[in-house]
């Protein structure tokens, strides 16, 4: 129901970051960002509108927040806005929905997806380094995803991965 500017939810609102595993083409970021606005809109918990906002950024990740602070969303809701990235993955042409991927920045700051199991093998050719900004898909509340989505590799669990 209330779909608010993503900058006005608080700090605590529940937080979804689905990662793309490549860059969407106009037309699959206009399928995927319709469906989703369209379930956002609407959105219940247990009949109770949500309190809702989505953010797009660098063409890779769709962040979903849910101010719990008015109506939390539910198991139901939840595997709701799941279904919704399923049926929406092959109009817009990529996954976003799985796991076993790590999101960085190359050289170029261009945002690059690679599998955890391959990370030493890019660490070992110069592709991701320490000092590469690694973006952490596992965040669940609004004020950590603003303060540490972005940081370099040294700083993450990923540095574990590429010594």
């Amino acid at each position: 129901m209330p779909v608010i500017p993503f900058e006005n939810l608080p700090d605590s609102s529940r937080v979804w970051v689905f990662g793309s595993d490549r860059p969407l083409t106009e037309d699959g970021t206009h399928v995927l960002l319709g469906s989703v606005d369209d379930h956002l809109a609407n959105w219940k918990a247990h009949g109770a509108p949500l309190t809702v906002s989505r953010q797009w950024r660098d063409g890779r990740f769709l962040v979903i927040g849910v101010d719990q602070n008015t109506a939390g969303a539910t198991g139901c809701s939840i595997d709701g806005l799941f279904r919704v990235l399923q049926d929406v993955e092959r109009g817009a042409g990529a996954s976003l929905v799985g796991g076993g991927r790590v999101f960085y920045r190359d050289a170029h700051g261009t945002v690059q997806c690679a599998a955890r199991g391959d990370l030493a093998a890019l660490a070992g050719r110069g592709d991701i380094t320490h000092d590469s900004v690694v973006f952490d898909t596992t965040i669940t509340d609004l004020g950590s995803f603003r303060a540490c989505f972005e940081r370099p590799a040294k700083d993450t669990w990923v540095r574990d991965l590429i010594d």
